[in-house]
């Protein structure tokens, strides 16, 4: 089988050792050691003969035309379509994970490359970046996401694609992890237009013991990320018991306003999935980490929370200037000035809502 050669990695060659051909893949903070014929923690990376291959060239696990809204992404184009792709694999291993039968190939108990790389083409289609862009632009959509796993890790594909729709007018949308390293994500940033980047929480311990990763990569992510001229919003999922007390959304709340009190916090509901199986967050704790985080943040959503408002509200005069229900924008209340901004109609202040603004059904 032909194989696209993975980026950022490096041979590992020591004196009497030079048969071993192991690898060090640089794309993420894990940065395996991965000897000939097995796989990087993600399961998509793998060495053949001392070199390092994506398994996910071209492979793609699903793909839909969804809201703009469910990734969540709310003030990006409010109102438009995705086209939404993802492979297969992820590089952090949370035991709550939501779509871990696609994710985490940890769980098929192959440890082969080979093996690995036939179950990709056993299990994805193989469609070409070209044809995703095609689709896109024949369903209409305003950007392209990359989402249902971690698309970090999908990077090659991801990469290309990302260049090919900013060169046919389609924005390039990420929901991520935020686990990778800042030279990727650095050369990656300029074709990427917004992201939704999942901070598990402000807690080392969390991200050591529940999701086998680090916490300063991830915030290293978001401050870079927001530093560029990608819009970032930030989602958290409460998990009862876990990342639900005051003081850690208070620690997680304070973090993110020092960098931008303007970037939007979605707070989500947890549900027993995969191996962590406890009570679904109560909606009185939802509700207090929002009145916690609107001390010091100007745009809070709680998700997963039927019949919970999600409409923006303008900070300075309380006007509803986008109102939804679940992921469709019924109305605007906002006219645009500039490509990264609008201002409310009612009072005027500009806001943070990039392009145009319109109802679903428009």
């Amino acid at each position: 089988m032909e194989l696209k050669d993975a980026l950022f990695y490096e041979r590992i060659e020591r004196i009497g050792e030079k048969n071993e051909k192991k690898v060090r893949c640089k794309l993420c903070p894990h940065n395996c050691r991965i000897s000939d014929g097995k796989l990087g923690i993600c399961r998509e990376r793998a060495n053949f003969g001392g070199e390092l291959k994506t398994l996910s060239w071209n492979k793609v696990v699903s793909m839909n035309v969804e809201p703009i809204e469910k990734k969540p992404l709310f003030h990006f184009y409010p109102g438009s379509s995705a086209y939404s792709i993802g492979t297969l694999g992820c590089n952090l291993a949370c035991s709550f994970c939501q779509n871990w039968e696609i994710s985490q190939l940890s769980q098929t108990g192959i440890t082969d490359a080979e093996k690995m790389a036939n179950y990709f083409n056993e299990v994805c289609l193989d469609i070409s970046s070209e044809q995703i862009v095609e689709k896109a632009l024949n369903e209409g959509c305003v950007s392209i996401a990359y989402t249902y796993t971690e698309p970090l890790i999908w990077y090659e594909y991801v990469f290309q694609t990302a260049k090919l729709a900013r060169r046919k007018g389609l924005k390039n949308v990420l929901v991520t992890n935020g686990y990778i390293e800042e030279e990727p994500l650095r050369e990656l940033l300029p074709y990427i237009d917004a992201m939704n980047i999942d901070l598990k929480a402000y807690d080392t311990e969390f991200y050591k013991k529940i999701c086998k990763g680090k916490l300063e990569p991830v915030l290293r992510t978001i401050k870079i990320s927001h530093e560029s001229k990608a819009w970032v919003e930030i989602t958290n999922l409460l998990i009862p018991g876990m990342n639900d007390s005051p003081d850690k959304i208070k620690d997680l709340v304070s973090w993110l306003s020092s960098l931008d009190k303007n970037i939007p916090l979605h707070i989500t509901r947890y549900y027993p999935a995969y191996k962590l199986w406890l009570e679904p967050t109560s909606e009185d704790t939802l509700r207090k980490a929002k009145e916690i985080a609107e001390e010091k943040l100007n745009y809070l959503y709680l998700g997963n929370l039927p019949f919970e408002s999600v409409d923006t509200k303008c900070p300075n005069c309380k006007s509803t200037v986008i109102q939804r229900v679940d992921f469709s924008v019924l109305s605007c209340n906002v006219e645009r000035i500039k490509d990264d901004a609008n201002r409310c109609k009612t009072c005027g202040l500009e806001l943070p809502i990039i392009g145009e603004c319109r109802p679903t059904s428009a």
